[in-house]
């Protein structure tokens, strides 16, 4: 089980957002690369960057912190980023800069071409990011719901190309109220692609009922607010994930 600390960049800062609000953020550290630095040394196999600004601006804003943190720590481990992504240069550039995976959002669910489209120029690298509230997608930094449902859209993704599906449950975003555990495990049964569990990570309980749904196609979590708030201890939550993973 894969727990992949996030850092989610505002203004070339790190913060956290509650229930993706912007003007709800609360900033984390000044410095992301030591942040990212800070994360690798607790033992993280993979890190979760997203461009907030980028996110509203429908185009990258925080590339400078993004690219010191691949510089940083980019050789070491996989890095994946989403927010702002909609066309196929930004995909381009952004993998010559040494990223892994980019994650397509918003662009995914308005415009389904540019996603098949990037699956056949980088196949490998994206990951669908698929946000819902009640089971329907939102997009557009979460401001607007759509009447997509989730699972239906995983699967014309899954048949696109994609390497992954990164699930948040937007109404736990940020709240350390849970993982939506039924919905996810839910969407994961009904998919071969891994599901990457988000939204509402709060508590060790939540990692071990994760570690229950590997076997369902439960891939990883991001791990967000609860890492940084001190209610979870990245290192000892990816220690005991390792330990039932391997039972």
């Amino acid at each position: 089980m894969l727990l992949i600390p996030a850092i989610d960049l505002k203004d070339g800062k790190c913060v956290r957002l509650k229930q993706g609000d912007m003007n709800d953020s609360t900033t984390f550290g000044e410095d992301p690369a030591a942040m990212a630095r800070r994360w690798v040394k607790a033992g993280a196999r993979r890190l979760h960057l997203v461009d907030l600004n980028g996110a509203f601006a429908g185009k990258p804003v925080n590339e400078g912190a993004i690219k010191a943190i691949i510089q940083e720590v980019g050789d070491e481990i996989p890095v994946q980023l989403g927010g702002g992504i909609r066309d196929l240069d930004t995909i381009e550039r952004y993998l010559d800069d040494g990223l892994s995976f980019v994650i397509i959002g918003t662009a995914a669910v308005k415009n389904p071409g540019f996603l098949r489209d990037a699956c056949v120029a980088f196949g490998g690298h994206i990951i669908v990011g698929l946000d819902a509230k009640d089971g329907k997608v939102a997009t557009d930094g979460w401001s607007k719901l759509t009447g997509h449902e989730v699972i239906d859209l995983a699967k014309k993704f899954e048949d696109y190309g994609v390497e992954g599906v990164i699930y948040t449950d937007i109404g736990r975003d940020g709240m350390l109220s849970g993982i939506n555990m039924d919905a996810t495990v839910k969407l994961a049964q009904a998919l071969t692609i891994p599901v990457i569990a988000s939204g509402g990570l709060s508590s060790m309980l939540d990692i071990e009922q994760l570690c229950g749904a590997e076997d369902q196609g439960v891939e990883g979590v991001i791990c967000g607010r609860a890492i940084y708030s001190g209610d979870l201890d990245f290192a000892t939550a990816q220690a005991r994930a390792d330990q039932l993973t391997e039972a």
